[in-house]
């Protein structure tokens, strides 16, 4: 039997709060609530939370820092999608909330069947995102959208060719072993890459560039004298 989706409502409105809770309960999911930020933040950390429902205007902390807080916690806790409720209208708040990670946005006064039907949207997004997420390699800042063929280092895409993507996908796809100029040739080869008229060498330095903080002393693409390459497993 499937488990119910649990939701935390963080919100002072100890009114509004139950009658969101009742309405959600009989539309099939288990929701918890919090009045104050601190205990939200409290029941969120060690529970299995799908969702946060959560206020913007809190009577010990602004929203906006709750969700920052949220997105600071460890390991899939801090990638638990938030739903803003506030009573705002200045389009600015809705602004800053999603670029300070929520991931959608509700004025108040709302209608119960809205909001339903934002948390179901915001939860098949992240079904989907779930699905597709080992299309993507992460490793700390730099990620590789494998594809969409797309590198990026703190949100800012790289500059790649497509030979030199390729290469980068091989020692990250064998992050943590050392190999030879040899193997990382034979391991890309048959692809639909330029012609080999250049050293590896060079590419790797090219690849640096792009992604390294500090193409000279560099934290990802490691050099082992005398035998090849290394990506690093643990990045910044």
């Amino acid at each position: 039997m499937a488990r119910m989706q649990s939701i935390l409502m963080i919100e002072d409105d100890a009114r509004l709060a139950s009658m969101v809770s009742d309405y959600l309960q009989a539309n099939g999911y288990t929701v918890a609530h919090a009045p104050d930020a601190q205990s939200g933040l409290n029941q969120l950390t060690g529970n299995t939370i799908d969702l946060v429902i959560l206020d913007l205007m809190l009577p010990d902390m602004d929203g906006l820092q709750v969700c920052q807080r949220i997105r600071a916690l460890p390991g899939a806790t801090g990638q638990t999608p938030v739903l803003m409720l506030t009573a705002k209208g200045d389009p600015m708040d809705r602004i800053i909330g999603l670029e300070m990670g929520a991931d959608d946005y509700l004025p108040k006064p709302f209608e119960p069947r809205e909001l339903l039907a934002r948390i179901r949207a915001v939860l098949r997004r992240k079904v989907m995102d779930a699905e597709t997420s080992h299309h993507i390699m992460q490793f700390g800042s730099l990620e590789i959208d494998r594809d969409a063929r797309r590198v990026s280092v703190r949100g800012q895409e790289c500059e790649l060719t497509s030979y030199q993507f390729d290469l980068l996908v091989t020692l990250a796809e064998r992050a943590g072993r050392v190999l030879t100029r040899d193997q990382i040739m034979e391991a890309v080869r048959g692809r639909e890459l330029e012609a080999f008229d250049r050293s590896i060498d060079v590419h790797m330095g090219r690849i640096r560039a792009a992604i390294e903080d500090d193409a000279k002393n560099p934290q990802r693409i490691l050099t082992v004298r005398g035998v090849g390459y290394v990506f690093a497993r643990q990045q910044d």
